[in-house]
């Protein structure tokens, strides 16, 4: 089994025929990376974006490809030192993705959208706060009912029918008044 015709950068070796008696060495024929076999040319041993675009994950230079073009990631490849040239290729596989998908922002547009998320759930969170100190303020004062009406001596269930009479007035009047506008966040974005 012999490929014909390219040489390259990922191993493949490929070993003589069973039928041969006698033993010769194995052959190593050499797969082209991803790039140089979408752009139809032949991989050289340095080959810039083999390490990057493996034969078996074409669509991974077909994207940055389109975006960007073969000779501008080549050349942007050469200008960054080795260590940073991994995450310079994924950097520009996302970019050219979200390219794709949204042609006008690219990864602005995802950005900003989270953004937006961001700031309408702090809203949301700034609101549940409010509502919750509200609560908690409410269940102080009917406590504090609560103890008053138990430490004064009455008739047992005049002291009931007061604590409700008491806490219906100071909802009412509060909502009345508007001051229910705790449920309002304090501070704006």
């Amino acid at each position: 089994m012999e490929a014909s015709g390219s040489t390259g950068t990922t191993n493949v070796i490929s070993t003589s025929s069973l039928a041969s008696t006698s033993p010769q060495p194995a052959v190593v024929v050499i797969s082209p990376c991803a790039a140089c076999k979408i752009l139809r040319r032949r991989c050289v041993e340095k080959c810039v974006l083999a390490p990057y675009f493996p034969p078996n994950d074409p669509l991974k230079f077909t994207t940055a490809h389109r975006v960007f073009g073969a000779s501008n990631i080549i050349k942007f490849l050469q200008e960054l030192p080795e260590p940073q040239r991994a995450d310079a290729v994924s950097s520009m596989v996302y970019e050219a993705n979200a390219r794709l998908r949204d042609p006008v922002y690219g990864c602005a547009g995802a950005i900003c959208q989270l953004q937006n998320q961001v700031n309408e759930l702090q809203q949301h969170l700034a609101k549940a706060q409010a509502e919750l100190v509200t609560m908690q303020f409410q269940q102080t004062n009917l406590m504090a009912l609560i103890c008053m009406e138990m430490t004064q001596p009455h008739d047992q269930q005049q002291s009931v029918d007061n604590l409700f009479t008491n806490y219906q007035s100071t909802t009412s009047f509060s909502e009345e008044n508007n001051l229910g506008l705790m449920f309002e966040p304090l501070w704006t974005w």
